[in-house]
């Protein structure tokens, strides 16, 4: 599926820009990147709430319930991760995009050890549930660099933001934390499962952190004053 993601990246090349991103070379990779960032989070995060709701019966053996197209997404997103790791370093953008790459890096091992094992791969559908929340993150960030004169298209998608974080973020990685400390083997595949998870629960109360205070909170967001969006890749700066 890598090859997938280059080639959706060459289509992002030919697309119109708006003028804030034909003005600012810095932003152009920026808009490339995360217009293959929706896609994937359009693709993804649909695939993995249609896989759910058809077939229900597998929440109930996160450990061990099976299906093929669940193995399938997982491939898929898995060559997404690779895809998006090796254009942030191919393009000199290491430094300021590290967390991605950590992230990356954190979903690839535990991917490919599901994709080997066929195990805890439900586990991996709810957690890509994320992407549906991403839609609208991703979504939130092209506004902010195409800056669109649309004050209320933004303020929507603030508070649409807000609801699919809680409802696909972080109720999912709640559970799936609750389910794998009571009741997922602390040794093996189960041991390194469980601290990829811990430390992705670390860094996504970090990023709604940053989140509520940019959208909501904004006198309390610290030495921000002069940043620019094109120093940053991240979604919630």
């Amino acid at each position: 599926s890598v090859a997938i993601f280059r080639g959706l990246r060459r289509t992002a090349l030919a697309l119109p820009r708006p003028d804030a991103v034909r003005s600012r070379p810095g932003r152009a990779w920026r808009w490339r990147n995360l217009l293959v960032s929706f896609a994937h989070s359009v693709l993804a995060g649909l695939w993995a709430l249609f896989s759910l709701w058809h077939s229900p019966e597998l929440l109930s053996d996160i450990q061990d319930g099976y299906s093929v197209s669940g193995h399938l997404l997982v491939c898929f997103s898995s060559g997404y991760f690779i895809h998006d790791s090796l254009d942030i370093i191919f393009n000199h953008q290491s430094r300021s995009s590290w967390e991605y790459l950590v992230h990356h890096a954190m979903a690839i091992s535990a991917f490919v050890s599901l994709i080997i094992t066929g195990r805890f791969l439900v586990a991996a559908m709810l957690l890509l549930l994320v992407e549906v929340s991403n839609i609208f993150l991703t979504v939130r960030m092209l506004l902010k660099m195409s800056n669109v004169p649309s004050p209320a298209l933004y303020e929507a998608n603030k508070y649409v933001n807000l609801v699919m974080y809680f409802i696909f973020r972080l109720a999912p990685q709640s559970y799936l934390t609750w389910y794998f400390l009571r009741y997922v083997e602390v040794q093996g595949q189960g041991a390194f499962l469980t601290a990829n998870l811990l430390l992705l629960d670390a860094m996504i109360l970090m990023y709604f952190s940053r989140l509520l205070r940019s959208d909501f909170f904004p006198s309390l967001r610290k030495g921000s004053a002069g940043r620019d969006v094109d120093g940053e890749k991240f979604l919630i700066d």
